[in-house]
């Protein structure tokens, strides 16, 4: 399960980062709201710690665009804010739950844990236009046929089928795929999705990545073209 922690406080954001993992989560940080938004419209987390007080966007206004994008993630808003008013306008505007601080470390987890048993229908493929990715098999399957991705292929074409229509950039799909402490650089990117439009054309599938100078990537659909 990955979680996504959007929290101003560094030391407080770390540390909820590393106690997450400790329980066996994945668990990513950002410091900003901007950013925040950034990273929860990626589609590939399952639930949001969000912050309410933090520069560029507060937590309101976060929830509020991931509503509007129609990304139903769970949404935990952890904040010091704790009159009524605030907790109304927290639910309204997205957020599931409202935890204030000081908070206890167990009613957090417990929070955690309740919001991710309500995702309790599991997802083993995703889709795209005529084309599923198998999450169990790593596979691409297109009608009757279907072709085996390796490990890399298959996160960056995992990736690319949550973003969708959506630009994802390649220094996104570098720290997610590759990872932040490595050597890897853009043209790594690139190659990898060079082997996926191959492997997609093996399949007849109807799927395009299409390339947007300085955006990234998206996928689009022949149909659609």
């Amino acid at each position: 399960m990955k979680i996504l922690i959007i929290e101003d406080e560094k030391l407080l954001a770390d540390s909820l980062k590393l106690m997450l993992e400790s329980k066996g989560f994945e668990a990513e940080a950002v410091y900003d709201g901007e950013s925040g938004e950034h990273y929860a419209l990626l589609n590939i987390y399952d639930l949001i710690i969000l912050d309410v007080m933090m520069p560029k966007q507060n937590g309101y206004q976060v929830a509020k665009t991931i509503r509007e994008k129609k990304n139903t993630v769970p949404i935990l808003m952890l904040t010091a804010k704790s009159d009524v008013e605030d907790k109304v306008q927290g639910l309204n505007s997205g957020a599931d739950y409202y935890l204030t601080k000081p908070f206890d470390t167990r009613e957090l987890l417990a929070c955690v844990n309740a919001l991710l048993r309500r995702q309790n229908s599991p997802v083993n493929e995703l889709q795209f236009g005529n084309t599923k990715l198998d999450l169990e098999s790593a596979s691409l399957v297109c009608g009757d046929s279907n072709v085996r991705l390796s490990a890399r292929e298959f996160e960056v074409m995992r990736l690319l089928m949550l973003s969708g229509t959506n630009h994802i950039s390649k220094e996104t799909l570098l720290t997610k795929v590759w990872g932040f402490d490595s050597n890897a650089v853009e043209n790594h990117v690139e190659v990898y999705v060079g082997f996926l439009r191959k492997k997609l054309t093996s399949i007849s599938s109807d799927v395009k990545i299409e390339a947007v100078r300085r955006l990234g990537y998206h996928l689009e659909c022949e149909t659609d073209a």
